[in-house]
């Protein structure tokens, strides 16, 4: 079993492809300014000792030592030891709308976005509590099986973005079904799902998939994301900035609005409570005080208990390389040179 004791650190793995193309740019910058001094093969006659290919394995240790680093940095660490560990918890699912309508921005910075963040603290008070995501738009899909990883699911939880569901529109009903299947109906533990969405369908499905949750205990409570006055859903370019706003076939644009009364009907017919986020609260501290009151039971889960560092072949193997790069010379030794003379 692999884990990350600072996984946040892995992050700076997205400098490594900015750092090869600065690489590349200085180079192509030396290329030309080189060409300004006169013929190509006057100066390259002129420039025995400097070699092309060092220059390469040193841009190649450069950032080799770079990833290493930042891998040594986030402390991987090799389970040794598995065991069974007592927990007292309750099984919660977490189902997250992914529609377009889940971009509009009347909650800053936007309703998924505020979403998101919202998960990440909730997750950060689990104890002993098992905890899955589902995604949800025109289908859903299991995105975290049930799991008491918490560093997973945070992993998980920020690969969430409208564009992993091709089908759009807002399937409550779908999501409720796949999350009661998600559970493992042999063990007594306390369920509850919670739905993040702007119910912004006439979901009939959900009110009854709601109802045969509650049939077989789990309680549904339903967070509603979205301002009464609604919004407009921005379309992005590949920057990240918002250039139009969806349209409808008319040509006006869409404005979204959060349907409360669908999310107060699923939350009444699942026993649950319905809370609604704004832009001062997330709503989601509210559901975890209702499912902290949940009857929590002991259950026996497998994990990893004993973790051994291993930081140091990271950082070693980073320090070689960095070693490697200022003690390789860019420039051809003496005895390279001789042999291109007499070639």
């Amino acid at each position: 079993m692999l884990r990350y004791d600072n996984i946040e650190y892995l992050y700076l793995l997205i400098l490594i492809p900015i750092i090869i193309a600065a690489i590349f740019l200085y180079s192509k910058w030396q290329k030309k300014s080189i060409k300004k001094f006169g013929d190509t093969f006057l100066v390259s006659e002129l420039m025995h000792s400097h070699s092309t290919l060092r220059k390469k394995i040193k841009n190649l240790a450069m950032v080799l030592s770079i990833i290493f680093l930042i891998i040594g940095m986030s402390n991987p660490q090799i389970g040794t030891k598995m065991e069974e560990v007592k927990r007292e918890g309750v099984d919660l699912m977490i189902a997250i709308d992914l529609s377009y309508s889940m971009m509009a921005e009347d909650i800053k910075p936007n309703r998924l976005e505020r979403a998101k963040q919202a998960i990440s603290r909730l997750i950060d008070k689990l104890e002993g509590d098992r905890i899955g995501l589902v995604v949800f738009a025109g289908e859903a899909y299991i995105q975290l099986p049930i799991t008491t990883d918490y560093s997973a699911a945070k992993l998980f939880l920020s690969t969430v973005n409208t564009s992993i569901i091709p089908t759009q529109g807002t399937k409550i009903g779908n999501a409720i079904d796949l999350c009661v299947n998600s559970f493992d109906s042999e063990n007594a533990q306390s369920k509850a799902i919670i739905i993040i969405t702007d119910g912004e369908t006439h979901d009939e499905e959900a009110i009854e998939s709601a109802k045969k949750a509650q049939e077989q205990g789990i309680y549904i409570h339903t967070l509603g994301m979205g301002l009464s006055k609604g919004g407009p859903i921005p379309i992005y370019n590949k920057y990240g900035n918002t250039t139009e706003y969806r349209k409808d076939r008319e040509g006006n644009t869409i404005i979204t609005k959060l349907n409360e009364k669908l999310l107060q009907q699923i939350a009444q017919e699942g026993m649950g409570t319905y809370v609604r986020a704004n832009n001062s609260k997330s709503g989601l501290s509210l559901l975890f005080d209702e499912i902290n009151k949940m009857e929590k039971k002991e259950i026996g889960t497998m994990v990893f208990t004993d973790y051994k560092d291993r930081f140091q072949i990271f950082l070693g193997i980073s320090l070689i390389l960095l070693l490697f790069d200022l003690l390789l010379l860019q420039r051809k030794t003496k005895w390279n040179s001789k042999i291109n003379l007499y070639k």
